[in-house]
């Protein structure tokens, strides 16, 4: 396609050119394609306008440093800030680092604003200056949340604007300690025809933030929207720029949120902090295993507890089951909190192995409280709970399980064994099933009966 056009006086008409960006990867192309050839990817890539680079050097960002070896940098971990909420230093390691960026996000409504905005109230306090840019709210609004929630410092400063150049002015000249970005689709860049929120616009802005972040030693931490399919919208190629990305979770009809990191380069991943939801905003639950089991049954059959890591820390979690005679010709198999195909796959080894015929039943598996569970140690509480509810015996009450299944009935080792007892025991439980293959392991002297098992007939024996 020609970039130009006469028009009827014989002026030439510049057209903008225009490439193809993947929405996962942020490859470029010329052309369209249904599928990325970098990523493989599907229907990920629009279109957009790009500048031709009338201005060279424009887009040109360093750091401005030399090699030097690395024992001669100096890196201290004390020098993190805590946050004064010990839930959110757990998920960033210890703290905030100097210069580091982090990506938060969550469904809309689900509180992260409100979580933010309490972080800064809390350093605030502490006498840091901190900036609070807002590109969805104005400051009246803000305002009434803050008082709501308790973030009234005069150190907490609150700038509403979405243009990127304009921001990055105001960042230099107040000079804070930390700053939020809320959020980082609503900001643009006038050096971008493109409109804000589009790949381009999201790619550039967090591109300077995070150099700006780098070389001032300014932490920022980036709020991002998320699509129907619970990933953060923009070029997947965002959180591979930022240094932490953390997903805030929870079910609107609970009280309690999650917020779970799923990258950190100073810290664990995948550690969780638990928070409630209350009218003044969000509080800490420093002990969630009592949270998640605070309204388990007693004596039902079909409920079970699993100790489940999530990072460093041990969460007791309730199974819980119900199996009955399916009424159509498919039985279903409905699972909310665990991994529907690896329900499948356990009613398939329970069905050959154990006999059980769950051909012609229905399987409904829930994890209590709206908590999700990936970890394969969580295999042995989904068949023991599946177990009970067909038999309509309950497990006794001071039973924990934990392990891994395989397809042909024996129970694998996992991992943090000593820190799952220790939780179980903290809580009153006084028998754990285990995997064989752990039996060599130094576990602690506590008042908890270890009982290990190698395939499921010897479960069934020890349950029932």
């Amino acid at each position: 396609m020609p970039s130009s056009a006469c028009c009827g006086g014989g002026v030439k008409i510049k057209r903008p050119k225009t490439v193809f960006f993947c929405q996962g990867c942020g490859y470029k192309s010329a052309k369209w394609h249904g599928k990325c050839p970098a990523c493989g990817e599907w229907n990920l890539c629009v279109e957009e306008e790009v500048d031709t680079g009338s201005e060279p050097g424009r887009f040109e960002m360093h750091f401005d440093e030399l090699p030097q070896p690395i024992e001669s940098i100096t890196s201290n971990d004390k020098d993190r800030l805590k946050t004064g909420i010990s839930e959110m230093d757990r998920v960033l390691g210890g703290g905030i680092v100097k210069g580091s960026s982090v990506l938060v996000g969550g469904d809309p409504g689900i509180g992260k604003s409100t979580l933010l905005l309490q972080l800064l109230q809390q350093l605030a306090v502490g006498g840091l200056k901190v900036l609070y840019v807002s590109g969805e709210e104005s400051a009246r609004q803000i305002k009434l949340r803050g008082i709501r929630v308790g973030a009234t410092s005069e150190n907490l400063y609150i700038y509403v604007e979405i243009s990127l150049e304009k921001i990055l002015a105001q960042i230099a000249e107040l000079a804070p300690h930390v700053v939020v970005i809320d959020s980082i689709q609503t900001i643009y860049s006038r050096d971008l025809t493109s409109a804000p929120g589009s790949v381009g616009q999201v790619r550039e802005s967090s591109e300077r933030l995070i150099l700006m972040s780098k070389k001032s030693g300014i932490p920022i931490f980036l709020i991002g929207h998320v699509t129907k399919d619970g990933a953060i919208a923009g070029p997947k190629v965002l959180e591979h720029m930022v240094d932490a990305v953390l997903y805030f979770q929870g079910d609107a009809g609970h009280v309690f949120r999650i917020i779970r990191g799923v990258k950190n380069r100073y810290g664990p991943t995948n550690e969780i902090g638990v928070f409630e939801m209350w009218e003044h905003g969000l509080r800490e639950v420093s002990n969630p295993s009592q949270l998640f089991l605070s309204e388990r049954p007693k004596g039902a059959a079909g409920s079970v507890v699993v100790p489940s890591m999530e990072g460093t820390r041990p969460i007791l979690v309730e199974v819980q089951s119900l199996v009955g005679e399916s009424s159509f010709g498919m039985p279903r198999r409905t699972t909310i909190g665990v991994d529907h195909n690896r329900v499948s796959l356990l009613a398939a080894v329970l069905d050959k192995v154990c006999g059980l015929t769950l051909a012609n039943h229905d399987i409904f598996i829930n994890v209590a409280g709206g908590v999700r569970l990936n970890e394969p140690a969580v295999d042995l509480a989904i068949v023991s709970s599946i177990m009970s509810s067909f038999l309509g015996r309950p497990i006794d009450e001071g039973s924990v399980v934990c392990g891994e299944v395989g397809l042909t009935g024996e129970i694998r080792g996992v991992g943090h064994v000593e820190s799952r007892i220790k939780e179980a025991a903290r809580m009153g439980f006084t028998r754990c099933l285990l995997p064989h293959s752990s039996s060599h392991e130094t576990l602690p002297a506590a008042n908890v009966e270890v009982i290990h098992v190698g395939n499921l007939k010897a479960l069934m024996d020890h349950l029932f």
